[in-house]
């Protein structure tokens, strides 16, 4: 088995899925928009930040197996620093990121066609957004398509935010681009489902969202893995915990679609002075609008991954109550950090939860819920240690390896029946 593998930009999961390919000599090739070889002479030349940005665009695959289509994404970076922020606005620009996905899509497909002449592809494997023309073409060569679903299919997600919208107006400039997608786009993603042949998801919240008529669909839940934790940096100990406020920490987008108004309103209904909630994210309103909603946290900006981690260290808490997820990352981040957790089963993590022992599960839109879990945290601070200890120790079962070798292992399980099905019937 040979499969395309493409990808704009490439994240912890779609890496794992290259190398796992890779390990199994199935991948065909490899297409993106930028790739960097690490050891390039000329990166040194390059200033710090520029020279970081382009090392996050490496990829676990030999050169001669990656492809890349950078025009636009290139321009999507260069623009906004140049002024240019109507070339990269939502759904409009020349070089918005719809407009790379569907770009890179279109010369992916084209590429796809070029290859299938070249060498022997089975199947493609293409992510929500970019996926379009490239199992199109796919289709023609009667190739397997094999949809990746990293969030919760648009349905899901689009009614879930419109009613926060109504339930929580002043929230709803947080939502972004979910309930302002144009219908072309959700067109796109749903001819995307419907060419799929197996569609893979994160976790049971993703996969129950996929809708009824695509529901004879082979599916395939890979939970997405940890990070490791480095030995030196060990959880807390209870003299650590007890000393100082119990420190509440949300990280990620700070909107309505992760349930931060949820999560302010619930240490409002606390109002208790041993807690302090501590904020770090991008800001989707201007800093005035949060401080209206619940002036006492303590904001922290976007910082480099082991800060960011360093962070966690220095908390006790993760809470995220999001409304719409497909599998925070964030989340197994905290706990290999030692932080129980307290979150909603739509983060895609309930998973992560062995109830009063990692964290708890508490429902969506429920201040109520989460300031009962932050109460039993606060009158129960001597338990914090070993429960991140527990937590800690859960997280680090997810493996990057382990994920890859399931959607990997899964494929190729798939295609092999599929393979068979037609000698079978010649033989009958």
């Amino acid at each position: 088995m040979k499969i395309l593998l493409s990808h704009p930009t490439g994240n912890a999961n779609v890496r794992a899925v290259l190398s796992a390919l890779v390990k199994a000599n199935a991948l065909a090739e490899f297409n993106t928009t930028l790739a960097t070889n690490p050891d390039a002479g000329w990166l040194k030349l390059l200033p710090g930040s520029l020279r970081s940005e382009l090392l996050r665009r490496t990829f676990p695959a030999p050169q001669a197996q990656i492809q890349t289509h950078p025009l636009r994404e290139i321009a999507r970076m260069a623009f906004p620093k140049l002024g240019l922020n109507q070339l990269v606005r939502h759904e409009q620009g020349w070089a918005s990121i719809d407009a790379v996905y569907q770009d890179f899509d279109r010369l992916t497909a084209q590429r796809l066609a070029k290859l299938a002449t070249s060498q022997a592809v089975n199947a493609v494997y293409a992510y929500e957004d970019g996926a379009l023309e490239t199992f199109r073409q796919a289709k023609k060569l009667n190739l397997t398509c094999v949809y990746d679903l990293p969030i919760a299919y648009w349905e899901t997600g689009r009614s879930l935010m419109l009613e926060e919208a109504d339930r929580m107006p002043a929230w709803a400039p947080t939502l972004g681009g979910g309930i302002q997608d144009s219908e072309a786009k959700l067109e796109r993603k749903t001819r995307e489902l419907e060419l799929a042949d197996i569609v893979v998801g994160p976790g049971r919240f993703v996969m129950d969202s996929i809708p009824g008529w695509a529901a004879d669909k082979q599916t395939i839940m890979a939970p997405f893995g940890s990070p490791v934790l480095p030995a030196a940096n060990q959880p807390k100990t209870n003299d650590a915990t007890g000393r100082r406020p119990l420190r509440v920490l949300f990280a990620g987008s700070m909107g309505q679609r992760k349930g931060l108004g949820d999560l302010f309103e619930a240490v409002k209904l606390l109002n208790h002075p041993d807690l302090e909630l501590v904020v770090m994210g991008s800001l989707l309103s201007p800093m005035e609008f949060y401080r209206s909603q619940y002036a006492g946290f303590t904001y922290e900006p976007g910082r480099p991954h082991d800060q960011v981690l360093a962070l966690m260290r220095s908390c006790d808490v993760f809470c995220l109550p999001s409304i719409v997820e497909g599998r925070a990352l964030v989340m197994q981040e905290a706990m290999s950090q030692g932080l129980p957790l307290i979150i909603t089963p739509n983060t895609g993590g309930a998973d992560l939860i062995k109830e009063g022992k990692t964290g708890f599960l508490v429902p969506i839109r429920s201040p109520k819920a989460i300031a009962e879990k932050l109460s039993w945290f606060l009158d129960n601070r001597d338990q914090i240690p070993a429960m991140g200890a527990m937590a800690q120790a859960h997280a680090s079962t997810y493996t990057w390896d382990g994920y890859g070798k399931t959607v990997v292992d899964s494929i190729d399980n798939f295609y092999s029946k599929q393979v068979r099905k037609p000698q079978i019937a010649a033989n009958a």
